[in-house]
Protein backbone atom coordinates (compact mmCIF):
# COMPACT_ATOMS: atom_id res chain seq x y z
CA UNK A 1 0.00 0.00 0.00
CA UNK A 2 2.75 2.13 0.93
CA UNK A 3 4.83 1.23 -2.17
CA UNK A 4 1.48 2.24 -4.34
CA UNK A 5 1.21 5.25 -2.83
CA UNK A 6 4.73 6.31 -2.88
CA UNK A 7 5.20 5.31 -6.72
CA UNK A 8 1.69 7.41 -7.64
CA UNK A 9 2.88 10.62 -5.58
CA UNK A 10 6.21 10.80 -7.56
CA UNK A 11 4.51 10.52 -11.04
CA UNK A 12 2.32 13.18 -10.00
CA UNK A 13 5.74 15.05 -8.91
CA UNK A 14 7.69 14.10 -11.88
CA UNK A 15 4.84 16.01 -14.73
CA UNK A 16 4.23 18.23 -12.83
CA UNK A 17 8.34 19.39 -12.34
CA UNK A 18 8.28 18.19 -16.28
CA UNK A 19 5.59 20.86 -16.60
CA UNK A 20 7.35 23.74 -14.51
CA UNK A 21 10.68 23.30 -16.50
CA UNK A 22 8.86 23.37 -19.64
CA UNK A 23 7.28 26.87 -18.65
CA UNK A 24 10.43 28.08 -17.60
CA UNK A 25 11.51 28.79 -21.51
CA UNK A 26 8.90 31.33 -21.50
CA UNK A 27 11.56 33.51 -18.92
CA UNK A 28 10.52 37.38 -18.29
CA UNK A 29 13.30 38.35 -16.35
CA UNK A 30 15.69 40.47 -18.49
CA UNK A 31 19.60 40.19 -18.31
CA UNK A 32 21.55 43.30 -16.79
CA UNK A 33 23.79 45.29 -19.63
CA UNK A 34 25.70 47.84 -18.54
CA UNK A 35 24.40 51.16 -19.59
CA UNK A 36 25.76 53.76 -22.08
CA UNK A 37 27.13 56.56 -20.02
CA UNK A 38 28.11 59.51 -22.47
CA UNK A 39 30.18 61.24 -19.55
CA UNK A 40 32.95 58.57 -19.20
CA UNK A 41 34.46 60.50 -22.29
CA UNK A 42 35.31 63.65 -21.18
CA UNK A 43 35.74 62.83 -17.15
CA UNK A 44 39.11 64.57 -16.80
CA UNK A 45 38.94 68.10 -17.09
CA UNK A 46 42.56 68.34 -18.96
CA UNK A 47 44.59 69.79 -22.14
CA UNK A 48 45.83 66.25 -22.77
CA UNK A 49 43.46 63.45 -22.61
CA UNK A 50 44.96 60.43 -21.07
CA UNK A 51 45.31 57.09 -23.65
CA UNK A 52 47.03 54.85 -21.80
CA UNK A 53 45.52 51.53 -20.70
CA UNK A 54 47.74 51.89 -17.15
CA UNK A 55 46.84 53.91 -14.40
CA UNK A 56 48.80 54.51 -11.13
CA UNK A 57 45.83 53.36 -9.34
CA UNK A 58 47.26 49.48 -10.38
CA UNK A 59 50.25 50.38 -8.00
CA UNK A 60 50.03 48.23 -4.78
CA UNK A 61 50.04 50.98 -1.87
CA UNK A 62 52.86 49.76 -0.64
CA UNK A 63 54.95 50.45 -4.25
CA UNK A 64 53.41 54.19 -4.08
CA UNK A 65 54.75 54.51 -0.45
CA UNK A 66 58.14 53.59 0.63
CA UNK A 67 58.55 55.13 4.32
CA UNK A 68 59.41 52.63 6.32
CA UNK A 69 57.05 54.39 8.95
CA UNK A 70 54.28 55.04 7.33
CA UNK A 71 54.05 51.17 5.77
CA UNK A 72 54.33 49.98 8.92
CA UNK A 73 51.30 52.20 9.77
CA UNK A 74 49.38 51.54 7.09
CA UNK A 75 49.37 47.71 7.48
CA UNK A 76 48.43 48.58 11.29
CA UNK A 77 45.20 50.92 10.04
CA UNK A 78 44.28 48.06 7.60
CA UNK A 79 44.53 45.60 10.57
CA UNK A 80 43.21 47.69 13.34
CA UNK A 81 40.86 50.76 12.25
CA UNK A 82 37.40 50.50 13.68
CA UNK A 83 35.60 51.85 10.54
CA UNK A 84 38.02 48.19 8.40
CA UNK A 85 36.08 46.24 10.90
CA UNK A 86 32.69 47.36 10.88
CA UNK A 87 32.84 46.88 6.91
CA UNK A 88 33.94 43.84 7.55
CA UNK A 89 30.90 43.06 9.61
CA UNK A 90 28.85 44.41 6.84
CA UNK A 91 30.64 42.29 4.28
CA UNK A 92 29.59 38.86 6.44
CA UNK A 93 26.01 40.25 7.01
CA UNK A 94 25.80 40.65 2.60
CA UNK A 95 27.30 37.36 2.39
CA UNK A 96 24.71 35.29 4.76
CA UNK A 97 21.90 37.08 2.19
CA UNK A 98 23.92 36.11 -0.57
CA UNK A 99 23.95 32.32 0.64
CA UNK A 100 20.34 32.10 1.55
CA UNK A 101 19.52 33.96 -2.21
CA UNK A 102 21.07 31.18 -3.47
CA UNK A 103 19.17 28.46 -1.80
CA UNK A 104 15.87 30.00 -3.16
CA UNK A 105 15.81 27.07 -6.00
CA UNK A 106 15.83 23.99 -3.43
CA UNK A 107 12.74 23.18 -1.87
CA UNK A 108 11.65 23.78 2.50
CA UNK A 109 11.17 20.77 3.91
CA UNK A 110 9.15 20.50 7.53
CA UNK A 111 9.24 17.77 9.67
CA UNK A 112 6.23 17.56 12.72
CA UNK A 113 5.36 15.00 15.29
CA UNK A 114 2.62 15.43 17.62
CA UNK A 115 -0.10 14.45 20.38
CA UNK A 116 -3.19 15.27 20.21
CA UNK A 117 -5.49 14.60 22.76
CA UNK A 118 -9.33 15.47 22.66
CA UNK A 119 -12.14 15.29 25.47
CA UNK A 120 -15.80 15.67 24.04
CA UNK A 121 -18.95 17.08 25.37
CA UNK A 122 -21.52 14.43 27.15
CA UNK A 123 -24.09 17.27 25.21
CA UNK A 124 -22.59 17.70 21.83
CA UNK A 125 -24.16 15.74 19.05
CA UNK A 126 -21.05 13.27 18.22
CA UNK A 127 -20.48 12.92 21.95
CA UNK A 128 -23.98 11.68 23.33
CA UNK A 129 -23.50 8.34 20.78
CA UNK A 130 -20.31 7.89 22.25
CA UNK A 131 -19.30 5.54 25.24
CA UNK A 132 -15.62 6.75 25.12
CA UNK A 133 -15.65 10.33 24.46
CA UNK A 134 -11.40 10.69 25.06
CA UNK A 135 -9.51 10.23 22.57
CA UNK A 136 -5.47 10.40 21.41
CA UNK A 137 -3.81 10.87 18.41
CA UNK A 138 -0.26 10.46 17.58
CA UNK A 139 1.14 12.23 14.46
CA UNK A 140 4.26 12.08 12.15
CA UNK A 141 4.60 14.08 9.29
CA UNK A 142 6.87 16.09 6.72
CA UNK A 143 5.86 18.24 4.42
CA UNK A 144 7.63 19.46 1.32
CA UNK A 145 6.99 22.91 -1.10
CA UNK A 146 8.91 24.00 -3.85
CA UNK A 147 8.35 26.81 -6.51
CA UNK A 148 9.32 26.61 -10.30
CA UNK A 149 10.97 29.40 -11.41
CA UNK A 150 8.85 29.76 -14.51
CA UNK A 151 9.90 33.53 -14.94
CA UNK A 152 12.73 34.36 -13.33
CA UNK A 153 11.99 35.68 -10.06
CA UNK A 154 14.27 32.99 -8.01
CA UNK A 155 17.19 33.60 -10.52
CA UNK A 156 16.42 37.71 -10.13
CA UNK A 157 16.16 37.81 -6.23
CA UNK A 158 19.70 35.35 -6.50
CA UNK A 159 21.26 37.65 -8.83
CA UNK A 160 19.99 40.87 -6.83
CA UNK A 161 21.72 39.05 -2.73
CA UNK A 162 24.92 38.51 -5.20
CA UNK A 163 25.16 42.27 -6.31
CA UNK A 164 24.10 43.27 -3.34
CA UNK A 165 27.04 41.11 -2.05
CA UNK A 166 29.42 42.15 -4.27
CA UNK A 167 28.38 46.17 -3.50
CA UNK A 168 29.31 45.79 0.30
CA UNK A 169 32.82 44.05 -0.75
CA UNK A 170 33.09 47.31 -3.00
CA UNK A 171 32.08 49.61 -0.26
CA UNK A 172 34.64 47.65 2.15
CA UNK A 173 37.35 48.36 -0.46
CA UNK A 174 36.62 52.22 -0.53
CA UNK A 175 36.85 52.44 3.07
CA UNK A 176 40.42 50.37 2.52
CA UNK A 177 40.97 53.24 -0.04
CA UNK A 178 40.08 56.27 2.44
CA UNK A 179 42.11 54.77 4.92
CA UNK A 180 45.01 54.60 3.37
CA UNK A 181 44.69 57.96 2.59
CA UNK A 182 44.11 59.56 5.31
CA UNK A 183 46.90 57.35 7.03
CA UNK A 184 49.50 59.26 4.58
CA UNK A 185 47.82 62.32 4.39
CA UNK A 186 48.38 62.19 8.01
CA UNK A 187 51.64 60.81 8.21
CA UNK A 188 52.71 63.94 6.00
CA UNK A 189 51.32 66.69 8.09
CA UNK A 190 53.15 65.46 10.82
CA UNK A 191 56.18 65.68 8.59
CA UNK A 192 55.30 69.11 7.56
CA UNK A 193 54.81 70.24 11.46
CA UNK A 194 58.00 68.59 12.33
CA UNK A 195 59.51 71.20 9.36
CA UNK A 196 57.92 73.96 10.46
CA UNK A 197 58.92 73.35 14.17
CA UNK A 198 62.45 72.27 13.38
CA UNK A 199 62.43 75.92 11.77
CA UNK A 200 60.59 77.85 14.37
CA UNK A 201 63.01 76.83 17.12
CA UNK A 202 65.74 78.07 15.22
CA UNK A 203 64.19 80.88 14.46
CA UNK A 204 63.65 81.61 18.23
CA UNK A 205 67.34 81.20 19.40
CA UNK A 206 68.33 83.72 16.63
CA UNK A 207 65.98 86.42 17.41
CA UNK A 208 66.92 85.31 21.14
CA UNK A 209 70.31 86.50 20.93
CA UNK A 210 69.27 89.39 17.99
CA UNK A 211 67.46 91.00 21.59
CA UNK A 212 71.33 90.94 23.27
CA UNK A 213 72.24 92.44 20.32
CA UNK A 214 69.66 95.14 19.51
CA UNK A 215 70.26 96.16 23.36
CA UNK A 216 74.03 96.51 22.78
CA UNK A 217 73.15 98.54 19.83
CA UNK A 218 70.67 100.97 21.95
CA UNK A 219 72.98 101.04 24.38
CA UNK A 220 76.04 102.43 22.54
CA UNK A 221 73.15 104.94 21.04
CA UNK A 222 72.64 103.43 17.17
CA UNK A 223 69.12 103.05 17.86
CA UNK A 224 65.90 103.80 20.19
CA UNK A 225 64.11 101.46 22.52
CA UNK A 226 61.14 101.12 19.56
CA UNK A 227 64.04 99.00 18.38
CA UNK A 228 64.46 96.80 21.18
CA UNK A 229 60.62 96.36 21.82
CA UNK A 230 60.18 95.15 18.02
CA UNK A 231 63.03 92.77 18.61
CA UNK A 232 61.63 91.46 21.47
CA UNK A 233 58.13 91.43 20.56
CA UNK A 234 59.26 89.20 17.27
CA UNK A 235 61.45 86.88 19.45
CA UNK A 236 57.95 86.13 21.53
CA UNK A 237 55.89 86.06 18.64
CA UNK A 238 57.92 83.15 16.93
CA UNK A 239 57.76 81.06 20.19
CA UNK A 240 53.89 81.74 20.38
CA UNK A 241 54.34 80.14 16.50
CA UNK A 242 56.07 77.53 18.33
CA UNK A 243 53.61 76.81 20.74
CA UNK A 244 50.86 76.69 17.78
CA UNK A 245 52.76 74.17 16.21
CA UNK A 246 53.22 72.10 19.39
CA UNK A 247 49.90 71.69 19.54
CA UNK A 248 49.17 70.96 16.33
CA UNK A 249 51.46 67.73 16.39
CA UNK A 250 50.23 66.91 19.25
CA UNK A 251 46.63 66.78 18.02
CA UNK A 252 47.61 65.34 14.71
CA UNK A 253 49.27 62.36 16.38
CA UNK A 254 45.88 61.97 18.52
CA UNK A 255 44.45 61.88 14.59
CA UNK A 256 46.82 59.22 13.86
CA UNK A 257 46.22 57.13 16.60
CA UNK A 258 42.00 57.32 15.88
CA UNK A 259 43.13 55.97 12.46
CA UNK A 260 44.93 53.53 13.41
CA UNK A 261 42.54 51.98 16.14
CA UNK A 262 44.55 52.50 19.49
CA UNK A 263 44.94 54.97 22.03
CA UNK A 264 46.66 58.37 21.47
CA UNK A 265 50.72 58.52 21.92
CA UNK A 266 53.68 59.48 20.14
CA UNK A 267 54.97 58.28 17.05
CA UNK A 268 58.06 57.71 15.25
CA UNK A 269 58.75 59.04 12.21
CA UNK A 270 61.51 60.21 9.36
CA UNK A 271 61.88 63.79 7.76
CA UNK A 272 59.73 65.62 4.85
CA UNK A 273 63.44 66.09 2.76
CA UNK A 274 63.42 62.25 2.40
CA UNK A 275 59.34 61.82 0.71
CA UNK A 276 59.93 61.61 -2.85
CA UNK A 277 56.84 59.71 -4.39
CA UNK A 278 58.45 58.67 -7.62
CA UNK A 279 55.62 58.04 -10.21
CA UNK A 280 54.66 58.91 -13.13
CA UNK A 281 51.18 60.22 -12.62
CA UNK A 282 49.57 57.95 -15.34
CA UNK A 283 45.82 58.53 -15.14
CA UNK A 284 45.00 55.70 -17.42
CA UNK A 285 41.74 56.09 -20.05
CA UNK A 286 38.37 57.33 -17.89
CA UNK A 287 36.84 53.99 -18.35
CA UNK A 288 39.16 52.43 -15.85
CA UNK A 289 37.55 54.28 -13.33
CA UNK A 290 34.87 51.66 -13.61
CA UNK A 291 36.83 48.52 -12.45
CA UNK A 292 39.20 50.80 -9.89
CA UNK A 293 37.04 53.25 -7.97
CA UNK A 294 35.31 50.96 -5.04
CA UNK A 295 32.59 53.52 -5.08
CA UNK A 296 31.85 53.64 -8.65
CA UNK A 297 32.04 49.57 -8.38
CA UNK A 298 29.63 49.52 -5.64
CA UNK A 299 27.23 52.12 -7.33
CA UNK A 300 26.69 50.18 -10.15
CA UNK A 301 26.04 46.75 -8.33
CA UNK A 302 23.89 48.79 -6.82
CA UNK A 303 22.55 49.56 -10.17
CA UNK A 304 22.30 45.85 -10.59
CA UNK A 305 20.42 45.25 -7.79
CA UNK A 306 17.76 47.39 -8.60
CA UNK A 307 17.61 46.06 -11.92
CA UNK A 308 17.18 42.68 -10.83
CA UNK A 309 14.93 43.33 -8.09
CA UNK A 310 12.55 45.11 -10.75
CA UNK A 311 12.77 41.84 -12.80
CA UNK A 312 11.14 40.67 -9.45
CA UNK A 313 8.49 42.90 -9.24
CA UNK A 314 7.42 41.80 -13.04
CA UNK A 315 7.54 37.94 -12.36
CA UNK A 316 4.34 39.37 -9.82
CA UNK A 317 2.32 39.73 -12.48
CA UNK A 318 2.17 36.42 -13.91
CA UNK A 319 0.88 32.98 -11.91
CA UNK A 320 3.44 31.36 -10.16
CA UNK A 321 3.56 27.58 -9.60
CA UNK A 322 3.80 25.53 -6.66
CA UNK A 323 4.72 21.90 -5.71
CA UNK A 324 3.17 20.41 -2.03
CA UNK A 325 3.56 16.93 -0.70
CA UNK A 326 2.69 16.20 2.90
CA UNK A 327 3.41 12.70 4.31
CA UNK A 328 3.58 10.94 7.24
CA UNK A 329 2.32 8.64 10.02
CA UNK A 330 -1.07 9.19 11.82
CA UNK A 331 -2.77 6.61 14.83
CA UNK A 332 -4.69 6.50 17.74
CA UNK A 333 -2.67 4.38 19.10
CA UNK A 334 1.01 4.33 19.74
CA UNK A 335 2.31 1.35 19.06
CA UNK A 336 0.57 1.44 15.59
CA UNK A 337 1.60 4.60 14.72
CA UNK A 338 4.69 3.49 12.26
CA UNK A 339 2.45 0.73 10.97
CA UNK A 340 1.65 0.51 7.33
CA UNK A 341 -1.91 1.06 7.56
CA UNK A 342 -1.22 4.49 9.43
CA UNK A 343 0.80 6.17 6.74
CA UNK A 344 -0.99 8.85 4.16
CA UNK A 345 0.41 11.13 1.42
CA UNK A 346 -0.65 14.05 -0.13
CA UNK A 347 0.58 16.32 -3.55
CA UNK A 348 -0.88 19.47 -4.25
CA UNK A 349 0.20 21.35 -8.13
CA UNK A 350 -1.22 24.43 -8.84
CA UNK A 351 -0.72 27.63 -10.33
CA UNK A 352 -1.90 30.99 -8.40
CA UNK A 353 -2.49 33.96 -10.82
CA UNK A 354 -3.04 37.23 -9.11
CA UNK A 355 -6.68 39.16 -9.88
CA UNK A 356 -7.30 41.40 -7.34
CA UNK A 357 -4.74 42.75 -4.78
CA UNK A 358 -5.57 46.11 -3.43
CA UNK A 359 -3.04 47.76 -6.72
CA UNK A 360 -0.42 45.90 -4.32
CA UNK A 361 1.87 44.37 -7.34
CA UNK A 362 1.73 47.36 -9.95
CA UNK A 363 2.53 49.57 -6.96
CA UNK A 364 5.36 47.26 -6.06
CA UNK A 365 6.59 47.43 -10.19
CA UNK A 366 6.20 51.44 -9.67
CA UNK A 367 8.86 51.26 -6.81
CA UNK A 368 11.11 49.15 -8.36
CA UNK A 369 11.11 51.15 -11.62
CA UNK A 370 11.62 54.51 -9.61
CA UNK A 371 14.56 53.07 -7.62
CA UNK A 372 16.24 51.56 -10.89
CA UNK A 373 16.22 54.76 -11.66
CA UNK A 374 17.50 56.48 -9.00
CA UNK A 375 19.86 53.81 -8.58
CA UNK A 376 20.98 54.59 -12.45
CA UNK A 377 21.15 58.77 -11.45
CA UNK A 378 22.85 57.69 -8.37
CA UNK A 379 26.11 55.22 -10.88
CA UNK A 380 26.26 58.30 -13.25
CA UNK A 381 27.07 60.37 -10.01
CA UNK A 382 29.27 59.09 -8.73
CA UNK A 383 31.31 58.84 -12.28
CA UNK A 384 31.30 62.39 -12.27
CA UNK A 385 32.40 62.91 -8.78
CA UNK A 386 35.46 60.52 -9.70
CA UNK A 387 36.08 62.63 -12.70
CA UNK A 388 35.97 65.87 -10.79
CA UNK A 389 38.23 64.63 -8.06
CA UNK A 390 40.87 62.95 -10.22
CA UNK A 391 40.86 66.61 -12.44
CA UNK A 392 41.18 68.33 -9.01
CA UNK A 393 44.04 66.43 -7.70
CA UNK A 394 45.70 66.43 -11.08
CA UNK A 395 45.87 70.24 -11.34
CA UNK A 396 46.68 70.83 -7.57
CA UNK A 397 49.80 68.45 -7.90
CA UNK A 398 50.68 70.73 -11.16
CA UNK A 399 50.15 73.78 -9.39
CA UNK A 400 51.53 72.83 -6.15
CA UNK A 401 54.65 71.80 -8.02
CA UNK A 402 55.18 75.25 -10.11
CA UNK A 403 54.49 76.82 -6.90
CA UNK A 404 57.29 75.37 -5.13
CA UNK A 405 59.55 76.73 -7.77
CA UNK A 406 58.34 80.47 -6.84
CA UNK A 407 58.53 79.77 -3.39
CA UNK A 408 61.88 78.50 -3.16
CA UNK A 409 63.19 81.61 -4.93
CA UNK A 410 61.04 83.49 -2.87
CA UNK A 411 62.89 81.99 0.44
CA UNK A 412 66.05 82.36 -0.86
CA UNK A 413 66.12 86.16 -1.70
CA UNK A 414 64.34 86.69 1.34
CA UNK A 415 67.04 84.83 3.98
CA UNK A 416 69.72 86.94 1.56
CA UNK A 417 67.96 90.23 2.41
CA UNK A 418 67.45 89.31 5.98
CA UNK A 419 71.28 88.50 6.43
CA UNK A 420 72.11 91.98 4.51
CA UNK A 421 70.17 93.97 6.69
CA UNK A 422 71.77 92.43 9.93
CA UNK A 423 75.06 93.40 8.42
CA UNK A 424 74.34 96.93 7.52
CA UNK A 425 72.33 97.30 10.76
CA UNK A 426 75.22 96.35 12.36
CA UNK A 427 77.03 98.82 10.55
CA UNK A 428 74.97 101.76 10.91
CA UNK A 429 74.02 101.73 7.36
CA UNK A 430 70.51 100.35 7.54
CA UNK A 431 67.29 100.76 9.64
CA UNK A 432 65.60 98.59 12.44
CA UNK A 433 62.58 98.44 10.32
CA UNK A 434 64.50 96.37 7.77
CA UNK A 435 65.77 93.80 9.28
CA UNK A 436 62.13 93.44 11.66
CA UNK A 437 60.38 93.64 8.06
CA UNK A 438 62.93 90.90 6.11
CA UNK A 439 62.96 88.69 9.22
CA UNK A 440 59.30 88.18 9.39
CA UNK A 441 58.95 87.82 5.88
CA UNK A 442 61.53 85.05 5.76
CA UNK A 443 60.02 83.02 8.67
CA UNK A 444 56.84 83.08 6.58
CA UNK A 445 57.91 82.16 3.54
CA UNK A 446 59.72 78.88 4.60
CA UNK A 447 56.93 78.28 6.82
CA UNK A 448 55.07 78.23 3.78
CA UNK A 449 57.34 76.66 1.62
CA UNK A 450 57.39 73.60 3.92
CA UNK A 451 53.03 73.80 3.37
CA UNK A 452 53.75 73.84 -0.49
CA UNK A 453 55.98 70.65 -0.51
CA UNK A 454 53.27 68.75 1.62
CA UNK A 455 50.63 70.24 -0.56
CA UNK A 456 52.71 68.44 -3.95
CA UNK A 457 52.79 64.98 -1.28
CA UNK A 458 48.72 65.39 -0.67
CA UNK A 459 47.63 66.11 -4.15
CA UNK A 460 49.60 62.85 -5.42
CA UNK A 461 47.50 61.19 -2.29
CA UNK A 462 44.51 62.13 -3.46
CA UNK A 463 45.08 61.52 -7.15
CA UNK A 464 45.89 58.07 -5.88
CA UNK A 465 42.54 57.29 -4.05
CA UNK A 466 40.65 59.12 -7.04
CA UNK A 467 42.04 56.89 -9.78
CA UNK A 468 40.96 54.17 -7.17
CA UNK A 469 43.92 52.92 -5.45
CA UNK A 470 44.80 52.02 -2.13
CA UNK A 471 42.62 48.99 -1.99
CA UNK A 472 44.19 45.97 -4.05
Amino acid sequence: MIAMLKNRSFKYMVVLTVSAFTLQSCFVAKDYVRPQVEETQNLYRTDALPTDSLSMADLSWKELFTDPYLVQYIEQGLQNNIDIRVAIQQVLSAEAYAKQGKAGYLPTLNGKASITHQELSKNSQLGSFLTNRSTDQYELTGSLSWEADIWGKIRSNKRATDADYLSTVAAHQAVKSRLVSDIASTYYQLLALDSQLEITKRTVMVRDSSVSTIQALKDAGNVTQVAVDQNVAQYNNARAIQVDLETAIFQTENVLSILLGEHPRGYARSILDDQHLQTDLKLGVPTLLLSNRPDVIAAEYNLVKAFELTNVARSNFYPSLTISATGGFQSLELDQLLNARSFFANIVGGLAQPILNQHKIRTQKEVADAQQEQALLEFKRSLLVAGNEVSNALYSYTAETEKFKFKNLEVEALRRAEQNSNDLLKNGFANYLDLLTARQSALSAELNLIDSKLKQLLSIVDLYQALGGGWK
